[in-house]
């Protein structure tokens, strides 16, 4: 049975579905502000589950009532919040998604996605598209990693913009990786460590590695003595492009890596890896998105904006993905989904 908030949602949006995809291209990025205005202003946490009267959120958050209202008249037309009576708002499926601690949650994104790293390089996206290169580089003077070295703020942000998606990765996919196979495990890139502090806290017998840039690394201390298992984790500062990867692994793992990377630097990366596992058999473990061939949505086709404007990377179709495997001696054992998923690799 539909609930009543299911119905006044699904009441106030536009029978003209052409009409009203239309309207959002061509002003989707005013849409994409007014819903970092309702984050800043913290309006659906202060909504929950009550009705609330515009005049009331605007008392707590110090704004000007009648403006506040047409803001949140705007959010009501497309589903974030319903209104009803006038100017009173409750909370919607979508509302709750700008809510903190929500399971659907996507306030880090939506901060992310208003920070001056990720909005100015957008400006220039076309830059990006007649040449190539990342925008950011060009708005910058530096690479995004670089710039984080160099913006601490920033980059601290980021890294717990990267653990809030870790940890939800730990929640939904964990269980089904099959990592209990393996007794040794390299992660590289792995951040603070918490990925791998679960892994062994599930897997009492295994022992770890994990290998990330020395400002990165240098957090995961503290962490993995916290969950218990430092004594079964050596930890490495170090960049994995230019200084030795770990040997004596039975699987190595890259969790959201490789699609930050251009095609050249994957394929150099894969070949130290190559050479590291050497004739040991080991795995090697890509987490990372395998983007739809066809026209339907794909989160990750947005992402690929992402990786080019910001990065210089890219996501892959699984033929892409087979083809770099292909050509640095790995071969895919597995047929992953077109989402987020593990491709597992075995050394030929």
């Amino acid at each position: 049975m539909t609930s009543t908030r299911e119905q006044v949602t699904a009441a106030a949006l536009p029978t003209d579905l052409h009409a009203q995809r239309l309207l959002l291209l061509a002003g989707g990025g005013r849409l994409a502000r007014i819903v970092h205005v309702l984050v800043e202003l913290g309006i659906a946490e202060r909504i929950g589950d009550d009705a609330v009267a515009v005049d009331e959120l605007a008392e707590a958050t110090g704004t000007h009532a009648l403006s506040l209202y047409r803001i949140l008249r705007i959010a009501a037309s497309v589903g974030i919040f319903a209104e009803g009576p006038e100017k009173v708002f409750s909370a919607t499926p979508l509302s709750d998604g700008l809510r903190p601690g929500h399971p659907g949650s996507i306030l880090p994104l939506v901060k992310y996605n208003n920070m001056e790293l990720t909005l100015r390089p957008f400006e220039r996206i076309m830059h990006s598209v007649r040449t190539g290169g990342p925008a950011f580089d060009e708005v910058f003077g530096q690479s995004f990693y670089e710039y984080l070295e160099s913006h601490p703020e920033a980059g601290e942000f980021f890294e717990r913009f990267m653990m809030h998606w870790s940890r939800k990765l730990v929640a939904e996919e964990l269980p089904g990786l099959g990592l209990e196979r393996f007794g040794r495990i390299a992660d590289l890139g792995g951040g603070d460590g918490w990925f791998l502090a679960e892994v062994l806290r599930r897997q009492p017998e295994s022992t770890a590695v994990l290998m990330d840039l020395p400002r990165v690394a240098a957090s995961a201390g503290t962490l993995l003595a916290e969950a218990g298992v430092a004594d079964r984790v050596t930890v490495v500062p170090g960049d994995f492009f230019a200084e030795p990867i770990p040997a004596g692994c039975d699987a190595y793992l890259l969790k959201g890596v490789l699609h930050n990377w251009s095609d050249e630097k994957v394929l150099d990366l894969l070949h130290r890896l190559r050479a590291a596992i050497g004739t040991s058999g080991a795995t090697l473990l890509v987490f990372d998105v395998v983007m739809s061939p066809d026209n339907r949505w794909d989160h990750g086709k947005f992402l690929d904006a992402d990786m080019l404007v910001l990065f210089g990377g890219r996501e892959r179709t699984l033929t892409e993905w087979q083809q770099l495997f292909a050509a640095t001696g790995f071969e895919l054992t597995n047929r992953p989904e077109y989402r987020w998923a593990m491709l597992e690799c075995r050394p030929v």
